[in-house]
């Protein structure tokens, strides 16, 4: 199979590591525009003649063209979010299969009859959060007989020796993109209803609450999400669920923290003048923030994963709980949120490649990717996946 790669920063060299590491993937080609890193990356790591570099400018839709119609089976693209309806209105064009990481977009969504109709798998939300825990969560709710609780929980935060700075933080993923992630509204199941909160209030106290992590510590969890989207999507009625809710992990004292930046408008994607020169502030956040938030060479960072599904089964009462706590590879250099994102992307393409997925059309990996196959594969990769039952006493 041929693999075409956009994007190889910290997610996308794991994904290139696992497809060179595959005997199925006889091909990838790799594209970033900074393709003299990329060149010496892969030829540090001894991936030979497998891997073909090429440089790319991500605003040049025509060399996107190009790349989709060099004979490639399945795309991965990790390239920013505002690139992912050009990529996959391209790749739909060439009849090319793809995979990506983040949530589904209005733009993806509208591609989802042409995709179908041209025999093309659209094939979204698969890497952490969203991805590991949508595929835990389908798997999950289709063992039960009635389901009244939905809980979802990612991290990606220092180990806790490596908690060390002032916000105890830092930077696994694209930074910009965590504070865009702290500006998202969140919805939750709440009695059976739909609870909407606005982007301004996640923070807030009475929208936190504490879980334990074994071997972490209590980390504070705020909403990050939109549950309820996931519950119709199961065929489930939120109107006879008590509770249901998608929330992002941090070690306690973050919340408090950001949200007065939030309140402070530091966030916001609006211009602030700075000596006569318009400055975006979120931007100049990132700008700012970053550099200090980087980890060491031999600290570790924490990919955590917890779904948990609670109702009953058998006529009997049941919460399922399943967890991953995945911790940066010292010898490879790759980081647990990189492993987390990257191995499961790479997975999935392969996934489609060799026919295990036949889907057509834009499908989820809620309803539509095998969970005991990737959860196999990421084992195989260090990767487990924990599971537990509780079965509470009612009487």
């Amino acid at each position: 199979m041929n693999i075409l790669l956009l994007g190889t920063g910290m997610q996308g060299k794991a994904a290139l590591h696992d497809l060179a590491a595959s005997p199925l993937v006889s091909r990838i080609v790799a594209a970033d525009r900074d393709l003299a890193a990329l060149s010496a990356y892969v030829q540090a790591r001894g991936y030979g003649d497998k891997v073909v570099c090429t440089g790319l400018d991500a605003r040049d839709r025509g060399a996107i063209d190009r790349l989709m119609a060099d004979g490639v089976d399945v795309v991965i693209d990790l390239l920013p979010v505002p690139f992912i309806g050009t990529v996959a209105a391209s790749a739909v064009a060439h009849g090319v299969h793809l995979v990506n990481t983040f949530y589904v977009t209005p733009e993806l969504a509208a591609l989802a009859r042409e995709a179908e109709s041209r025999g093309v798998t659209l094939l979204p939300e698969l890497g952490m959060d969203p991805g590991i825990d949508l595929l835990m969560l389908g798997d999950m709710v289709r063992q039960m007989d009635e389901v009244t609780e939905i809980l979802s929980y990612g991290a990606g935060i220092p180990e806790p020796a490596a908690a060390n700075n002032a916000i105890k933080y830092k930077v696994s993923w694209t930074f910009e993109g965590v504070l865009r992630s702290y500006l998202r509204p969140a919805r939750l199941v709440s009695d059976g209803r739909p609870v909407e909160l606005s982007d301004r209030v996640q923070f807030q106290p009475e929208h936190i609450h504490h879980v334990d992590v074994a071997g972490v510590g209590t980390l504070e969890a705020f909403p990050n999400g939109d549950a309820v989207a996931y519950v119709r999507q199961l065929g489930l009625d939120e109107r006879q669920m008590r509770r249901a809710g998608r929330y992002a992990m941090r070690y306690p004292g973050h919340c408090a923290f950001w949200s007065v930046m939030v309140a402070l408008h530091l966030l916001d994607d609006a211009m602030v003048e700075v000596d006569g020169v318009p400055v975006n502030r979120r931007r100049f956040l990132t700008a700012a923030l970053e550099p200090q938030l980087q980890y060491g060479a031999a600290e570790r960072d924490l990919s955590i994963i917890r779904v948990e599904v609670a109702g009953r089964r058998g006529g009997e009462p049941v919460r399922l709980v399943r967890e991953v706590i995945d911790r940066r590879d010292l010898v490879s250099g790759l980081t647990a949120m990189s492993r987390t994102v990257g191995f499961t992307a790479s997975i999935g393409a392969q996934l489609v490649a060799d026919g295990t997925i036949t889907k057509r059309g834009l499908i989820s990996p809620v309803t539509d990717v095998p969970y005991d196959t990737v959860a196999a594969a990421l084992a195989a990769r260090g990767v487990a996946i924990a599971a537990r039952e509780e079965h509470p006493d009612v009487r």
